[in-house]
């Protein structure tokens, strides 16, 4: 498998959802992932922290040219806990928790996330704004509540599965209610 292309696509698709969900500075990007499906292996069973590397420098990159959060969440070990900058749980009163995610309890993303980020920490618990979940990871639990499918030019990264989406505020009121 070509880590260019891997790289590209993730980049394309990560520009996209940005521009489509038109996300404002300070908001938080999900990002959910599996190496192992991105190598066309189920999910959990070939981690490869390497690639997880890789492609979260360049989320990063992205994300922090846009002015988000970017939250990255760890496996099904971890509670699907998210590691985020400091910055991001003061801002948005996050209660952080106590666990520091590795190979084999956290995944490739959230365990190249902590050895990255400037300042991180750990949350259980966080409502973002948008998201990529490559590989069926089930970043929605980590959404705000409606949360809306992207559809994208780029609908795989290597061998896994792209879903991206968006949030938008709920609509309340009766017949008479009016909405953006």
């Amino acid at each position: 498998m070509e880590r260019k292309i891997l790289i590209n696509n993730l980049k394309k698709a990560t520009e996209e959802i940005i521009n489509k969900a038109k996300a404002k500075k300070g908001e938080i990007f999900v990002l959910g992932g599996s190496s192992s499906e991105i190598q066309g292996e189920k999910i959990g069973s070939n981690t490869d922290v390497d690639l997880g590397e890789i492609l979260l420098k360049e989320v990063l990159k992205i994300t922090k040219k846009h002015g988000l959060f970017l939250a990255v969440q760890g496996c099904e070990h971890t509670n699907r806990a998210l590691v985020i900058e400091r910055d991001c749980l003061n801002k948005y009163n996050l209660e952080e928790v106590n666990i520091i995610p590795h190979r084999n309890a956290g995944g490739a993303f959230a365990t190249a996330a902590y050895k990255d980020f400037s300042d991180p920490v750990m949350v259980d618990k966080i409502k973002g704004h948008l998201g990529l979940d490559i590989g069926d990871s089930f970043i929605s639990m980590h959404l705000k509540r409606v949360v809306v499918p992207v559809r994208l030019e780029v609908n795989n990264i290597g061998k896994a599965h792209l879903t991206a989406a968006r949030t938008r505020p709920r609509l309340i009121g009766g017949d008479r209610a009016k909405h953006q």
